[in-house]
């Protein structure tokens, strides 16, 4: 590997404590804004074989290859690209597994295990194909399409997984973001404690900061009657989406230094 790839800075963030808060504010709005078209627009909650899901999932899937294909032509990281792709990822997965789940009857068990087959499957792939599935190795259109391709099936995933604990488990929205919560609090102590491998803690917690995301969402805008706050979709995603850009602003936005630039400097 020659020093100019030796040298490449990654296409992503560095993964720093400002980039989760964004990551789970951005799946946050994920689901009250994929919640905002199918349901609020769509009505796909009051009848789910209307196409309401369908539909949203079509749009949202096309303003996502739109922001993956805007997102891998930049030369370099830029932050505003990047999160446009990540929130466009996250509704695109709420509508798709909400299609999955409730309009095909597949319902949240099956659901989630197709899921978690198709992340196993994309990352075993990639690392194969690549021979790593650190992020931070995410510097060519190659290693960019297994990185998107990867993360729309992570965040149908987190949503399918979400749902299922909030709707299905008992636990309620605030339980099961409680129950996310803990679980990602529990993958920060292996992070700091232990010496597991730091790329699959990443991809694991990853995976788990979509469904803490979904089950916040539902929380803030599913009816009182089912554990929700009954907030407007529309108003609560403008207000996530206001906050967001506020922190891509304030927060240090910086690209990933490829691990090779790293082994080269030592």
């Amino acid at each position: 590997m020659n020093k100019e790839i030796l040298g490449t800075l990654a296409k992503v963030p560095a993964v720093t404590l400002g980039f989760w808060i964004i990551k789970v504010l951005a799946t946050t709005l994920g689901e009250t804004g994929g919640d905002s078209v199918t349901m609020t627009w769509l009505h796909a909650d009051q009848n789910a074989h209307n196409g309401g899901y369908l539909a949203g999932t079509a749009i949202f899937a096309a303003i996502f290859v739109a922001a993956v294909i805007i997102q891998i032509v930049m030369e370099k990281f830029n932050p505003w690209a990047y999160w446009a792709a990540i929130v466009a990822s996250t509704t695109v997965g709420t509508a798709l597994a909400d299609y999955v789940d409730r309009a095909l009857g597949i319902g949240y068990p099956g659901g989630v295990t197709i899921l978690v087959t198709c992340v196993v499957l994309s990352l075993a792939i990639w690392r194969l194909t690549l021979g790593s599935i650190d992020v931070q190795t995410v510097a060519t259109p190659g290693v960019e399409l297994f990185y998107w391709v990867t993360i729309t099936f992570s965040q149908t995933l987190g949503t399918a997984l979400g749902d299922w604990m909030a709707d299905s488990a008992g636990t309620g929205y605030a339980g099961g973001a409680l129950i996310f919560a803990g679980g990602l609090a529990a993958l920060a102590a292996l992070y700091y404690l232990t010496n597991a491998s730091r790329v699959y803690l990443f991809w694991l917690a990853f995976i788990l900061t979509r469904p803490l995301g979904a089950t916040v969402g539902d929380f803030l805008d599913k009816p009182i009657a089912h554990g929700g706050l009954d907030l407007s979709r529309p108003v609560a995603s403008a207000v996530m989406a206001a906050i967001i850009m506020v922190l891509i602003l304030i927060l240090p936005q910086r690209a990933g230094i490829h691990p090779g630039a790293a082994a080269a400097a030592e």
